[in-house]
């Protein structure tokens, strides 16, 4: 076995590419993690559960149950067995254990909010810039509605058309019924001596 390590060993080829390299930071690889006294938490996740937190705190139901377990404890407290009572009548355990509720609710709360102000920050942010591209798109086509009505202005349109052959189907119409009353259907049907005498 050591002689084929040997060999091996002198099958590598030798110069500068051969030659290991020393173990260094590299620029385009991420370092390694260290080691932290302290534990490591994901933020988004304890994010995320404070906000379930929160949401149920905010319900009907979590104030239902509270009032459930804090009629309970005080019955519980003033009817059971002395032996059996684990909070006496100023219930000082039951003040604490809802002083301790509310100073990790709270937080819990605020957290949520500051998570939902980020959302709805980057919300109206896109929103902006969507509606400056709306603005824009709009000003863009109301330019060119402009510049085509302009180009527009001086081309014949159906409309124009068909006004213009009613006006002149009109003035025929008038015509013919003064050339009619006057010499004869036409007035190109006129002689011509009386063209020229009336003249």
């Amino acid at each position: 076995m050591a002689p084929e390590r040997e060999s091996t060993r002198e099958r590598l080829p030798a110069g500068a590419t051969a030659a290991p390299r020393p173990r260094t930071a590299r620029l385009d690889q991420p370092r390694p993690p260290r080691r932290r006294i302290l534990p490591e938490w994901d933020p988004e996740a304890f994010g995320r559960l404070s906000e379930r937190i929160a949401r149920f705190i905010g319900t009907g139901r979590f104030l239902v149950w509270m009032t459930v377990v804090i009629i309970v404890w005080v019955l519980w407290n003033i009817a059971a067995p002395r032996h059996l009572r684990f909070d006496e009548y100023p219930f000082i355990f039951l003040t604490l254990a809802l002083s301790l509720q509310a100073s990790y609710a709270a937080p819990l709360i605020l957290l949520a909010q500051n998570r939902q102000d980020d959302r709805d920050r980057v919300n109206l942010e896109q929103d902006r810039k969507q509606n400056e591209r709306s603005i824009a798109d709009t000003e863009y086509l109301t330019r060119e509605i402009a510049a085509l009505r302009m180009g527009l202005g001086e081309v014949a349109t159906r409309d124009w058309m068909r006004s213009e052959l009613q006006d002149l189907v009109k003035e025929l119409e008038d015509r013919q019924v003064d050339g009619h009353r006057r010499h004869g259907v036409f007035p190109a049907e006129q002689p011509r001596g009386r063209d020229m005498g009336d003249r």
